[in-house]
């Protein structure tokens, strides 16, 4: 799969930083029971690419693995010994935008100025992270688009359940929700009932998107 239909399909992607190892097979089948089926494993987790294996050998194919906080073309060839499917990154680096070219590897670089925008689109690289969303007005991707019209965003950074609709609204093609995709408690009290009941209303929302008025 492309970038594009790996978001399309999967437009909510949980990112899943510094998640116990305990926790992690539980959480992950919670998630994927609810209707998430695209995850990132942030890379500069303890045992990141042990995990990134392990969700691949228990999930199959019935889960996409992705690696994030992708900032070296070590952690890219680690990501990818590991198993992953898809990958992002936090910032544009023009070396690391070339390997991915090179490899043919579905990418979401992450961008947040008009300068990074039009370097990943050099690159053929026209859907992007913008990162941190949260901390930019929701007119900024409309903003983005008139001289990049061509360009794809995805949400990551300050997206929580209370506000993600506000990002598809606004016209973001999906959403990546890190710590704050299930409260905190819920995690560490193992209430996979709940996890599960959650991640559906969150699914559900994202299917009843509409993009804004032209």
């Amino acid at each position: 799969m492309d970038i594009k239909e790996i978001v399309t399909a999967h437009p909510i992607i949980a990112i899943l930083r510094n998640i116990e190892n305990t926790l992690l097979l539980p959480y992950v089948e919670s998630i994927l029971e609810g209707g998430i089926g695209a995850v990132e494993i942030a890379v500069n987790s303890p045992e990141a690419f042990e995990q990134i294996r392990l969700l691949r050998e228990n999930f199959g194919s019935g889960l996409l693995v992705g690696a994030g906080t992708v900032t070296s073309e070590d952690r890219m060839q680690n990501s990818l010994d590991a198993g992953a499917s898809f990958f992002l990154t936090p910032s544009v680096s023009e070396e690391l935008l070339l390997q991915f070219k090179k490899l043919g590897l579905p990418v979401l670089p992450g961008v947040l100025s008009p300068s990074e925008v039009s370097l990943c689109l050099k690159y053929d690289m026209n859907i992007m992270k913008l990162f941190p969303a949260g901390e930019l007005p929701l007119s900024y991707i409309r903003s983005l688009k008139g001289p990049f019209n061509t360009a794809e965003f995805v949400a990551v950074g300050g997206v929580n359940a209370g506000n993600m609709a506000s990002f598809f609204h606004a016209g973001f093609l999906g959403v990546g929700i890190g710590s704050s995709l299930v409260p905190e408690d819920k995690l560490r009290a193992r209430d996979w009932t709940y996890i599960r009941a959650h991640v559906k209303q969150l699914v559900d929302m994202s299917r009843q998107r509409t993009s804004p008025r032209a």
